[in-house]
């Protein structure tokens, strides 16, 4: 098991390698000047050129990337252009944030999306399945900021249940974690939907039931475990998700978390920053993955033994 995870630890190397690369190519060709961010409009010309030549921005861009990869394995993410601190500072002071949001919006799409995938499946072909289909087809099809809005425009300025923004009230991550969750069940419930249409139809299911076992047992104790391993491949995939499409959420929101760092740095170009959101997003997606692949093992014991 160890050796497993050591070796898919190896693996985040590339990823973060390819990953940056390609970020920092992007930004090197966006328009503005990074002195120019640093100094403000007021620099004259002298002072940029100074700076730029101090800072290494007139050398090539990949002996920059290379420069900046060297200080990146000595834990060094670089300081922010905007605020002056140091970028691991800034985007750690708001993981737990971001962690929080996506946490609750992954509750927040389990607990919707496995009872309609699962009500689906037994109840195929009638009036339920329809409805349940119907509503993670709701979910798949409204983007995450129409709905943000929608609910800000009714839980918080008609009806006052909630904030409409920040995260200083204990209920302000409501209306956050139902919009990213919300968005992100469809997939969960469908995939859990065929995956329990094709386990409850073996043979080992129609023995248990011709046992005597009741039905909700033959549902929750042996056909829904077995299904589950698709399901859990999703629900990793959309946590992952949830992350990346959090920026949006915690924009509308204003929920101080590092998608919306990552936006703020965008529009100010402050470029060490947005590589930092980069790389953080990245690890947190092969963390998740990790984490995935372990829980394969806890519900099938024939995957546990591949990793032995």
């Amino acid at each position: 098991m160890l050796k497993f995870i050591a070796k898919r630890l190896i693996a985040l190397i590339p990823v973060l390698i390819g990953v940056t690369l390609i970020v920092f190519l992007i930004l090197s060709l966006a328009p503005g000047d990074p002195a120019g961010v640093i100094l403000g409009e007021q620099a004259t010309p002298e002072q940029l050129a100074e700076l730029r030549e101090k800072m290494g921005l007139n050398d090539p861009v990949l002996v920059q990337y290379g420069r900046y990869m060297i200080n990146l394995f000595q834990g060094d993410m670089g300081t922010s252009y905007k605020t002056k601190n140091q970028v691991s500072s800034e985007i750690f002071s708001r993981l737990p944030n971001t962690a929080k949001l996506a946490g609750a919006a992954t509750l927040v799409s389990i607990l919707f999306a496995l009872p309609l995938g699962v009500i689906a499946a037994v109840k195929q072909n009638t009036w339920i399945d329809g409805v349940s289909m119907f509503i993670a087809l709701l979910g798949v099809s409204m983007p995450v900021f129409w709905l943000a809005l929608l609910m800000i425009l009714l839980f918080s300025l008609k009806l006052g249940w909630f904030p409409t923004s920040g995260s200083d009230r204990w209920n302000s991550i409501v209306l956050p974690a139902v919009a990213l969750g919300f968005l992100h069940m469809a997939s969960i419930a469908r995939t859990t939907r065929s995956s329990m249409l094709e386990t409850i139809r073996q043979d080992y299911i129609r023995t248990v039931r011709a046992k005597g076992v009741p039905e909700n047992k033959v549902i929750t104790r042996h056909a829904l475990k077995n299904a589950l391993i698709p399901t859990i491949t999703v629900i990793g995939l959309q946590i992952g998700a949830m992350m990346g499409g959090s920026v949006l959420t915690e924009t509308v929101f204003a929920w101080p978390g590092i998608g919306r760092l990552m936006i703020q740095s965008i529009q100010g170009r402050d470029i060490p920053m947005v590589l930092g959101c980069v790389i953080m997003f990245s690890m947190m997606f092969a963390i998740v993955n990790l984490i995935v692949d372990l829980l394969y093992g806890f519900v099938d014991p024939r995957i546990k033994s591949q990793y032995k």
